[in-house]
């Protein structure tokens, strides 16, 4: 069982080791790393236009990924249609490559798709600008909607219905959804107002 929480301040300085660990990864199979921005990846720790939220292993808490999700799909590539449609929007997924084996990353996209679906949310989007992360998402569940041409990168969106998913072997933190109404799961009590 894994465990999702909000990060912190705090959690930045593991966050940045586990987006250099991720780097290195990358950059041993001689692909675009997230070296150079790895400071600004952790900062999303305290970020404000979104939460970034921690997967971590249940009984040590090691964080072993993490994403971030904003509650307004950005504006550029969607209808207006979509963008009128209650979505979480992910960016930022890093995982840790050790770790490879318990899928961090569709625990993390899953758990995104359930949280969406008992926020009333009818969707989960995200973006990527690879083929390969294309082909990855599609494992996932999520569908290419639409590609857009930007300044400097040819974009890939998709989304994902939002479901409930009851048998995720991932739990949120009693108390950690400090920015919805996200009713406590089962056997849990809802965290004390102050």
């Amino acid at each position: 069982m894994h465990r999702v929480r909000p990060a912190t301040a705090a959690d930045i300085p593991a966050v940045r080791t586990l987006v250099l660990a991720r780097s290195a990864w990358l950059e041993e199979r001689r692909m675009p790393s997230w070296r150079e921005s790895a400071d600004d990846v952790a900062g999303q720790a305290e970020n404000t236009d979104g939460t970034m939220w921690l997967l971590t292993e249940e009984t040590s808490g090691r964080i072993i990924g993490c994403t971030t999700i904003q509650q307004e799909t950005p504006p550029w590539g969607w209808t207006e249609r979509e963008l009128a449609e209650p979505a979480d929007y992910l960016y930022t997924t890093v995982t840790d490559p050790a770790d490879r084996a318990h899928r961090p990353g569709t625990l993390l996209a899953l758990w995104a798709v359930d949280r969406a679906a008992r926020q009333g949310r009818a969707w989960v989007r995200r973006g990527c600008m690879f083929p390969g992360l294309v082909r990855y998402y599609e494992t996932q569940g999520f569908s290419l909607i639409h590609e857009v041409q930007r300044t400097h990168n040819h974009v890939y969106l998709m989304g994902r219905k939002a479901e409930e998913l009851p048998d995720l072997p991932v739990q949120t933190q009693p108390g950690a959804d400090r920015h919805s109404d996200l009713p406590p799961a089962a056997g849990q009590r809802p965290a004390a107002r102050q």
